[in-house]
């Protein structure tokens, strides 16, 4: 399955973004993108979100459009958009806010994640 955007982690090192009731929270640049996305999907329920094997440090991000909700997967309302957490990737997630950034060479969702331990150089992969 193709990936539907970018992603790159950045650790938070010392600081608690949301609740630890909340699994994920999204900044209004990532609700907007969202939106956009699901706009072109009338398909897709929402945005999913995943964690898989990849790259130097271990594991990546993925994100691709839900088009139903597995059983133990964890969903994610905010500002009228729906993000699907896949259940392996709940405990990765937990307490992470989701960004999208753009910048003169890029746009991308970016995952501001207290859990992380270490990231790659390039900001692809992570590990917990």
């Amino acid at each position: 399955m193709a990936s539907v955007a970018a992603a790159t982690v950045r650790a938070a090192k010392g600081r608690r973004l949301i609740p630890t009731r909340a699994a994920l929270v999204l900044t209004q640049n990532a609700v907007v993108k969202v939106k956009e996305l699901l706009a072109r999907n009338p398909e897709a329920i929402g945005l999913k979100v995943g964690v898989r094997q990849r790259g130097c440090n271990g594991l990546s991000y993925t994100l691709n459009y839900a088009t139903e909700k597995g059983k133990f997967d964890e969903e994610v309302v905010q500002d009228g958009v729906k993000v699907i957490i896949d259940k392996k990737a709940q405990l990765t997630l937990l307490g992470t806010e989701m960004d999208y950034v753009t910048d003169k060479l890029s746009s991308e969702f970016v995952f501001n994640n207290p859990n992380i331990k270490g990231t790659c150089g390039c900001g692809e992969s992570f590990s917990i």
